[in-house]
């Protein structure tokens, strides 16, 4: 822990005159990666497929699958030696991705590679993804672990899930002029962005000081905080005309344009979490390219009808943070994405 908080505080105050800090430069070039993603599934052929998931048509229903892992957030796990919640971010990413394609999680396989055996972070990563099952209604039905001390460097962890949906039941994918956008808030990170908030992090701090905004968390703490789920949403959006939903994960709100080409206008988001203001003043990480990047304190949006949005917000924690208008842009906070 660091000496007091006059050290703390002295700290953050000198992140803010290092270098400016992107994802890029931190090691994560999104656009090379979506690149890389859109070869990949051009070689697999032609699939049914959502925004967020792979869907088999088996008569009158969709056989649904996502698959996603944790990523570098293990290192802060890793260097904490405390991997009790990674499960939830490995269930959280898969199932959420499903609910965002209108589909219901029922069954998860997790893959865990090691570079040599371990039952104590084994036990722990086992008792986070039951964690996780268990809030999302989701069978664990197996898993594999694997010891490759030639690949693997501490750990990996990646997990599958699986889905059914009444074909009437998948959202269309495609928002529409007019519509509201009703967004939900996140509990933190959760799982994308970590290499840059690792980065700005430990520019001036180790995972094990106190939180400058938070004392009775370390920083290590504060970037753990498990991925909300949101399969509690798929019941109350499913009694909703839907149009499209958007998980904001990796690429922060400009996954809104995976609901198709059109102006997002958001005016009420929630607001982002303390550790969103430290990562950006500790990495000097411009407004746009926080945006860019992650969450900010919204989680998950869908686009719907005002008349259903409305109904919607009374019987969830959600709230109207926009509106779907025509154009081709994200606009949030004074920036255009």
């Amino acid at each position: 822990m660091s000496e007091d908080g006059a050290n703390d505080e002295n700290r953050a105050e000198d992140g803010g005159n290092e270098e400016e800090l992107t994802y890029a430069e931190a090691g994560v070039d999104i656009d090379a990666s979506e690149a890389a993603t859109a070869a990949l599934v051009g070689a697999v052929g032609d699939i049914d497929e959502s925004e967020y998931a792979g869907l088999i048509d088996i008569g009158d229903r969709y056989l649904a699958l996502a698959t996603d892992g944790v990523g570098t957030k293990l290192l802060v796990a890793e260097a904490l030696g405390d991997y009790s919640t990674v499960g939830i971010d490995c269930m959280a990413m898969n199932a959420n991705d499903l609910v965002a394609s209108g589909v219901e999680p029922v069954a998860f396989v997790d893959y865990l590679a090691v570079d040599e055996p371990s039952e104590e972070f084994s036990e722990q990563v086992g008792d986070g993804l039951a964690a996780g099952a268990e809030e999302a209604g989701v069978a664990l039905v197996g898993g594999e672990t694997a010891v490759m001390p030639d690949v693997i460097k501490g750990l990996d962890l990646a997990g599958a899930c699986a889905g059914l949906a009444p074909k009437d039941a998948i959202f269309p994918g495609e928002a529409e002029e007019g519509d509201a956008l009703v967004g939900f808030p996140s509990s933190g990170i959760h799982s994308n962005g970590l290499t840059l908030a690792r980065e700005a992090a430990t520019r001036n701090h180790e995972y094990e000081d106190v939180f400058p905004l938070d004392a009775t968390k370390s920083v290590g703490e504060v970037l753990l905080e498990p991925t909300r789920l949101y399969t509690y949403l798929l019941e109350h959006l499913r009694k909703q005309d839907v149009h499209a939903a958007a998980h904001v994960t990796g690429g922060g709100w400009t996954n809104l344009s995976r609901m198709g080409a059109f102006r997002y206008e958001i005016t009420d988001a929630f607001d982002p979490q303390p550790v969103f203001e430290f990562v950006q003043e500790q990495g000097n990480v411009s407004d746009e390219e926080m945006h860019r990047t992650f969450n900010m304190g919204t989680g998950f949006v869908v686009a719907l009808p005002a008349g259903d949005a409305e109904e919607l917000v009374s019987e969830t924690d959600g709230r109207v943070i926009g509106e779907v208008r025509e154009g081709d842009a994200v606009a949030i906070r004074g920036l255009e994405l």
